[in-house]
């Protein structure tokens, strides 16, 4: 057990992963004598190299089709994009690509990449570097897509996507980077489960990423309101853990979904949509959603923060739930 920033841990993953297995390679913009642009690639290209850490042009597009092939002839590329922002340019490969080679090769063809991003605000970025796209990635079946909000799991959900035979994006928050945490030597986290943060017996709150740590700040302020929150990270957007969903909801009877995306087609009315059509009978009110609204992030601070959801924009959606 070590206590390391969110973004060591990853970096301890990639040297892992990179040690073991000789067919893992990083490749992308600025994350080799650099270091990338938030450190988690630092050391590697001292210690593995050129040829497993690759400085690259500034071409996403390019990039990730390189990816997709290196993928089909047997290595493991781990594809960093410097900002999520940039993903719109990677979605020719990864739609027409990446997700179906699989499927259109009857099972013949793998693709074991994985491609790294960051995104999210609350930086004073601006509208070109503080996107949260995740609705726009789940939405493409044949992709995992995991968000992990700990550096626990930041370390043992790489480890995992790394290993796994099929495509993962892996978000992480720019905000989490220097978040300290105790980590396992041995961890590794499976895709597509689950993990409750906090036991409530009223509403139950789910999110991903940087979400989760508003949810459990709303939890706190709830406490003061009479109002025991379950608190659920669902870490994997795609696989959805229905069963951990459902049951959580079994148990409160009102749900709230939160989401750094737009609210408009965002991933929160998927998750609403997913409970109404598993859990129904359990509710008690209509789940709520809480998420941006449909306007690009703006560059003054005190615009950004007012619309990024907060632990007090949740605590106000769980009292309109539950009262």
């Amino acid at each position: 057990m070590a206590m390391m920033r969110y973004a060591e841990a990853l970096n301890a993953a990639l040297r892992e992963e990179m040690t073991a297995d000789p067919d893992v390679f990083l490749f992308g913009e600025d994350i080799g004598r650099y270091g990338g642009v938030f450190k988690v690639t630092r050391g590697l290209l001292e210690e593995f190299g050129e040829t497993r850490v690759r400085d690259t042009p500034i071409s996403e597009q390019a990039m990730t089709a390189m990816a997709v092939t290196a993928a089909m002839t047997g290595t493991r590329p781990v594809l960093e994009i410097m900002y999520a922002d940039f993903i719109p340019l990677t979605l020719d490969a990864l739609i027409n690509q990446a997700s179906i080679y699989n499927y259109v090769w009857d099972g013949q063809v793998r693709m074991p990449m994985v491609l790294r991003t960051q995104g999210g605000g609350g930086a004073g970025a601006g509208a070109q570097h503080s996107k949260a796209l995740d609705s726009m990635l789940a939405h493409i079946p044949g992709i995992k897509v995991v968000a992990p909000a700990t550096p626990a799991d930041a370390k043992g959900m790489l480890k995992a996507a790394i290993r796994d035979p099929q495509p993962v994006i892996f978000l992480e928050h720019k905000l989490l980077y220097n978040m300290r945490g105790e980590v396992p030597d041995d961890v590794e986290v499976p895709l597509g489960r689950a993990v409750t943060r906090r036991e409530g017996t009223d509403v139950s709150i789910f999110a991903t990423s940087k979400m989760v740590h508003e949810a459990l700040g709303a939890a706190d302020l709830l406490d003061r309101d009479g109002v025991s929150a379950e608190v659920v990270d669902l870490r994997s957007l795609r696989p959805l853990d229905l069963g951990a969903i459902v049951a959580s909801v079994r148990k409160t009877h009102h749900a709230v979904v939160v989401n750094e995306g737009w609210q408009f087609c965002g991933y929160t009315a998927e998750l609403a949509a997913t409970i109404m059509d598993h859990a129904f009978d359990e509710l008690d009110a209509p789940v709520r959603r809480v998420a941006l609204p449909d306007m690009p992030i703006p560059y003054s601070e005190p615009l950004e923060l007012a619309m990024l959801p907060s632990a007090r924009s949740i605590r106000a959606a769980v009292l309109e739930t539950v009262k």
